[in-house]
C-alpha cells in the first residue's frame, strides 16, 4: 500500500467545491426566502411562484447530462468557471427587473430557467473531479463534504437574505450573491486543475496514492490508463447519452435520486413559506427554524459520507453504498410521516428537519456510486442521475402547493414520504460492482 501522502491538495480542492456549492445554493434558494416580497411586487399568485421555482429546476435538470458531458470533454476547471460567471449574470438579472415591466412573470420564468441551466454543471463537474482526484475509499467523505455545501448555502440563506431584505430590500440578496459567486469562481480557476498530474503543488506521494486507488480495481495500472480516454471527448454526446440512459445501474440510481429530489426540494422551495403561512411563525422566527434543515444537511452529509466509506471498507459497496442509501431514505420516509402530524410548530420544524437530515445520509452514496461504476465517465453518469433528481424537484415545486391547497399540507408531506420509500427500495436494484464501459462509436 502506498505511504500516506505528504500533501493534501485534493482536500483543499474538495473544500473549495464545498464553497462553490454553498454559494450556488445561496443563489438558487434566495428566491424562496424573498419569494413572498417578490410575489407581492409583481402581483404573483402562489401557483405562479411555484412555476418560477419549477422553471429553475427544469433548466437545471435538462442541462445536467450535457453539463456532465462537457465536464468530461473540457475538464471541471474550465466548465465550473464558465458556469459561475453564467449563473452570476442571471442571478443579477433576477433582481434587475423593473417592478412596472410588462410580462414580469414570463421574464422571471425565462431568467430562472437560464439560471438553472448555468448551475446544472456544478455537481456533474464536481463528480468528474472526484473520479480523477479522489481514491475510491475516500469518495464518501469527499462527496459528503462537497454536499455539505448544500446545507451551508441553504442554512445561511434565511439569515443572510432576511437581514438584507429588512435593511435594503429584496433585490440586494441577489446582487450580493452575484459578487460572492464571481469571487469564489475566480479562486477556483486559479487553484484547480483537471487531474492531479497537472497540479504543481501535488507531491509525488499524494500523486502515487491517488493513482493507486483512483478507480476500483485499478491497482497496478499506469497513470496513462487512468486519465480520461480522450481529453477532447470521444464519440458524440448523443451516442454517449444513449448508452448511459440504457444502463440498468444508472437507471436504478436515477429513479432513486428522482425520489430524493422530490423530498429535498420541499425544504428548499417551500419550508420557509410553510412556516410563515401555515404554522403562523413571524419572519424572524421562521428564518431561525428554516436554518434547521440545512444544519441537518451539513451534519448528515458528512456523517453519511464517513459511514458509507467505513461500511464500504468493511463490507463492500453493496452494504456501504447501496445499503446506506436504502436505509437513509426509508428512515426519512418514517420521520416525514411523524413530523407532518406534530401540532406544535417548533417541534414539527425539528422533526421535519430530522427527516431531511436522514435523507442526506444517502447523498454521498449516490455520487460515490456513480464515480465508482462510471470512472472516467463519472461526469456524464452523475449528470444523468442528477437530471432525475432535479426533475423530481421540479415536480415538487409545482405539485406541493396544489396538493396543499386541495388536501392540506399534511398530505404534501405524506406524498413526500411515499416518494422517499420508493427511492429507498430502488437502491436494491443497483449492482455496485458492475463497471460502466461506454463503447466507442464506430465510424461510418
Amino acid at each position: 500500500m502506498a505511504d500516506e501522502p505528504a500533501s493534501r491538495v485534493r482536500w483543499f480542492l474538495v473544500f473549495w467545491l464545498f464553497v462553490l456549492g454553498a454559494v450556488s445554493y445561496l443563489d438558487r434558494v434566495n428566491i424562496s426566502i424573498a419569494g413572498t416580497a417578490l410575489a407581492e411586487e409583481y402581483h404573483l399568485t402562489q401557483i405562479q411562484l411555484g412555476s418560477i421555482f419549477s422553471a429553475f429546476l427544469l433548466g437545471y435538470a435538462i442541462f445536467q447530462t450535457p453539463g456532465g458531458w462537457l465536464a468530461g470533454r473540457l475538464g471541471p476547471r474550465y466548465v465550473l468557471t464558465i458556469g459561475v460567471v453564467w449563473w452570476g449574470v442571471f442571478t443579477a438579472l433576477t433582481a434587475s427587473l423593473p417592478s412596472t415591466i410588462a410580462g414580469a412573470f414570463s421574464c422571471l420564468i425565462l431568467i430562472r430557467f437560464l439560471l438553472g441551466a448555468g448551475e446544472a454543471i456544478i455537481y456533474p463537474a464536481s463528480n468528474q473531479f472526484v473520479s480523477q482526484w479522489i481514491p475510491s475509499q475516500e469518495r464518501g467523505l469527499a462527496n459528503g463534504l462537497i454536499f455539505a455545501g448544500v446545507g451551508a448555502g441553504a442554512g445561511t440563506a434565511p439569515i443572510f437574505v432576511t437581514y438584507l431584505m429588512i435593511h435594503y430590500g429584496w433585490r440586494w440578496p441577489f446582487w450580493v450573491s452575484t459578487i460572492l459567486g464571481l469571487i469564489v469562481g475566480l479562486v477556483w480557476y486559479g487553484v484547480a486543475r483537471d487531474v492531479p498530474e497537472q497540479h504543481p503543488l501535488v507531491s509525488q506521494a499524494e500523486l502515487s496514492y491517488t493513482q493507486e486507488f483512483r478507480i476500483p480495481g485499478s491497482v497496478g495500472k499506469p497513470a496513462s490508463d487512468l486519465l480520461p480516454e480522450d481529453p477532447a471527448g470521444r464519440g458524440s454526446f448523443r451516442h454517449s447519452w444513449g448508452q448511459i440512459a440504457s444502463n440498468r445501474n444508472v437507471l436504478a440510481v436515477t429513479i432513486s435520486y428522482f425520489c430524493f429530489g422530490y423530498v429535498a426540494w420541499i425544504f428548499f422551495s417551500w419550508f420557509y413559506i410553510y412556516l410563515v403561512k401555515v404554522r403562523g411563525l413571524d419572519l424572524k422566527t421562521s428564518a431561525f427554524y428554516s436554518t434547521l434543515p440545512p444544519l441537518a444537511i451539513v451534519v448528515c452529509s458528512l456523517c453519511g459520507g464517513a459511514i458509507s466509506d467505513a461500511m464500504t471498507k468493511s463490507y463492500g459497496r453493496r452494504i456501504g453504498r447501496c445499503g446506506v442509501g436504502c436505509f437513509a431514505l426509508l428512515l426519512a420516509s418514517v420521520i416525514l410521516v411523524l413530523g407532518s402530524r406534530v401540532a406544535n410548530a417548533p417541534l414539527a420544524s425539528i422533526v421535519l428537519s430530522g427527516g431531511v437530515g436522514a435523507l442526506y445520509l444517502a447523498q454521498s452514496s449516490y455520487w460515490s456510486i456513480t464515480a465508482d461504476i462510471a470512472g472516467n465517465n463519472a461526469g456524464l453518469a452523475s449528470g444523468f442521475m442528477n437530471m432525475g433528481g432535479q426533475l423530481g424537484g421540479a415536480l415538487t415545486a409545482s405539485l406541493t402547493p396544489v396538493i396543499a391547497q386541495r388536501y392540506g399540507w399534511t398530505s404534501s408531506f405524506l406524498v413526500a414520504a411515499v416518494f422517499s420509500g420508493i427511492g429507498g427500495l430502488a437502491w436494491l436494484l443497483v449492482e455496485p460492482d458492475q463497471r460502466l464501459a461506454l463503447a466507442r462509436k464506430q465510424p461510418h
